[in-house]
């Protein structure tokens, strides 16, 4: 692989980082404004609006500039957030840095995938998108454990401190090794835009929204679960959660390499395995060890959707993808948002910890749904092409 991919993918681990390791520090943030824990974890749905905002937002508005060059813009904006978050004073100056960040995400992902895929053949761009997408995953095993256990020590500003060294290390690593490339779209915003015209690229975000719905309607409430129910002490759920990690690490690989050889049919095999690892956890949840294996096999199910669904809104998008790239990163964040305020509903309608499960296997068929329609409107496609080359008879 291109060592500009490994710019990308410490790129990545930073933004992941910023992401999910507020989680563990909402207590320590909370106590220092003065504010509830509740309107802490607003922290978290500040930066995921950031990120539906912001990605389809500024892929649009630096339609006609240079890849490289938004990379490193992106990049200097999400230091900037970081540095503004680690200073903040107020609550409300946290939540502007955090928001700040986020704007960066979404089209950095989105661009991102669309140089990583460029930096290699095209039977290798799902694994190149899929190695760049590794930082987030390893964000989530290392990143986010490692600056919990900083924040709480030092205090929850040193974590951001850290990140923002984390941003400044990406940046300069896309300075030195990501490639000058020029834009390609002639007509910009414009070419842009029109492929939101095509039917299989909305197919392509709603099986995405979708798919990730099912995981986070799961994952969401998977610390209580883990404690209600399977009977795990709360400090155990750390290393719960690092299994999990372990999964979405080999799950990308995996779900990158297999896209690579095929495209839908991987898709179609992956979504129905996530869908039935849900099921099945709403059985093995309630004994520690198979709970365990199966919060890995979750997790590796999961995350093997990534490259597979990010891969297939490029290829519909072909001629303009990095718009759409950047709106599919937004589509995994409203499917985090939805699938998260589904399992929610189940479990305050009294359904229980593991209720979630079954929404998140609904959500999950669901995707299947839509990704087996939009594979027989690709199968129709290439059927009625075969019969105008056809020679008359």
């Amino acid at each position: 692989m291109p060592a500009a991919l490994l710019a990308l993918a410490i790129s990545a681990f930073g933004i992941g980082t910023t992401e999910f390791v507020i989680m563990g520090l909402l207590p320590e943030v909370a106590g220092d404004f003065g504010v509830s824990i509740p309107s802490a974890g607003l922290l978290i749905s500040g930066y995921a609006l950031g990120v539906v905002v912001g990605a389809p937002l500024l892929t649009a508005l630096a339609s006609r500039v240079p890849r490289k060059t938004v990379l490193v813009g992106l990049m200097v904006l999400f230091i900037a957030g970081n540095v503004v978050s680690a200073l903040a004073p107020t609550y409300g100056l946290l939540m502007t840095g955090r928001v700040v960040a986020a704007l960066s995400h979404g089209a950095f992902f989105g661009v991102g995938a669309v140089v990583a895929a460029s930096l290699v053949a095209p039977a290798r761009q799902a694994s190149a998108i899929a190695m760049m997408f590794t930082g987030l995953t390893v964000a989530n095993v290392l990143g986010v454990p490692a600056g919990t256990a900083l924040g709480q020590a030092l205090g929850w500003r040193s974590t951001f401190w850290a990140v923002s060294v984390l941003g400044v290390l990406g940046l300069i690593g896309i300075l030195a090794l990501v490639p000058a490339q020029a834009t390609t779209q002639s007509a910009g915003l414009r070419s842009e835009l029109a492929v939101f015209r095509r039917p299989q690229v909305w197919l392509a975000l709603a099986m995405t929204a979708l798919g990730f719905a099912g995981v986070f309607a799961s994952f969401t409430y998977i610390a209580p679960m883990m404690t209600e129910v399977a009977g795990f002490s709360s400090g155990a759920v750390t290393w719960l959660l690092v299994l999990f990690g372990a999964g979405l690490f080999v799950g990308n690989l995996l779900g990158g390499k297999a896209a690579d050889r095929s495209l839908m049919p991987s898709l179609y095999v992956i979504l129905a395995a996530l869908a039935a690892v849900l099921v099945v956890f709403v059985f093995t949840a309630h004994a520690q060890l198979p709970a365990a294996i199966t919060i890995a096999v979750f997790g590796a199910a999961g995350f093997a959707t990534v490259a597979p669904l990010q891969a297939r809104v490029m290829d519909k998008a072909e001629g303009a993808p990095a718009l759409a790239s950047a709106a599919n990163i937004a589509a995994f964040n409203l499917g985090n948002a939805g699938g998260a305020w589904l399992g929610g509903k189940a479990i305050d309608a009294g359904l229980g910890y593991t209720a979630p499960n079954w929404i998140g296997a609904a959500l999950a068929l669901a995707g299947l749904l839509v990704a087996v329609v939009s594979g027989m409107l690709d199968h129709g496609r290439r059927k009625a092409r075969r019969a105008e080359l056809a020679p008359a008879a």
